[in-house]
């Protein structure tokens, strides 16, 4: 198992104290797997820094602003695809019992979709399946870390990791689509409830006849602590 994917889903956790504690043994767990190009490793490091040396109060705000009330930076993958309501509540439970048949339960209050829940399902399978997995919302997380680039945020580097630990290169056209949906500021208030009341967005060919089938193997979530870190990291709770 990699542990360089139970440290990237710690990283995209919600700010705790717990989580400032861990920041040495995330860094020492990136670099015992060397997993991960120098470029892209250097930037983690800062980011592990900027979390265990930060302001708490600012941390959670920060993340906030980004990954819950900014939907084209949504953690919930299945934000990023378009379908019927029917055919995402089916997804998640097909995905739930992906998740359970290979002996990782979440809980009731947990959505399948949350992308740290599919990264630490990742660091359960073998090397090679799960960059598999990974491959195939790799052009979600391409669009997410060129967003987070233009807001300058080091978040960045957490996408840039998991699309440089693909097994595939995102198809350029599904993410020059992706970014071509609207990606309002998070303290433009008007223009990010009618971002969340857009109808979701089809990227690629056949998605729509796809969607579910496709998702089912490429989406890992749910608001718990990654494993293999010793420090208990709290879970942010869901978005009302």
């Amino acid at each position: 198992m990699a542990k360089t994917f139970k440290v990237l889903s710690a990283l995209l956790a919600y700010p705790t104290t717990e989580l400032q504690r861990a920041a040495d043994e995330l860094r020492a767990a990136l670099d015992v797997d060397k997993m991960l190009p120098a470029a892209i490793a250097d930037h983690l490091d800062r980011l592990i820094d900027e979390i265990g040396g930060g302001d708490l109060y600012d941390l959670q705000e920060r993340y906030v602003l980004l990954f819950d009330r900014t939907r084209s930076l949504s953690l919930h993958l299945f934000e990023h695809v378009h379908g019927e309501s029917r055919d995402r509540g089916q997804a998640m439970i097909d995905l739930k019992n992906l998740y359970e048949k290979h002996g990782l339960a979440i809980e009731a209050a947990e959505l399948p979709d949350f992308l740290p829940l599919f990264l630490e399902f990742l660091s359960t399978r073998p090397l090679t399946e799960a960059r598999e997995l990974l491959s195939q919302p790799a052009h979600i997380l391409s669009a997410i870390a060129e967003r987070l680039r233009k807001r300058r945020s080091s978040y960045e580097s957490v996408f840039r990791a998991l699309v440089a630990l693909a097994a595939k290169r995102p198809q350029q056209e599904e993410v020059s689509a992706l970014l071509k949906t609207p990606d309002p500021d998070a303290s433009d208030l008007r223009a990010l409830d009618a971002a969340w009341e857009d109808e979701p967005v089809n990227f690629g060919p056949g998605a729509s006849d796809g969607c579910k089938d496709g998702l089912i193997a490429r989406i890992r979530a749910g608001r718990r602590p990654a494993p293999g870190v010793e420090a208990s990291i709290a879970r942010h709770p869901p978005r009302p």
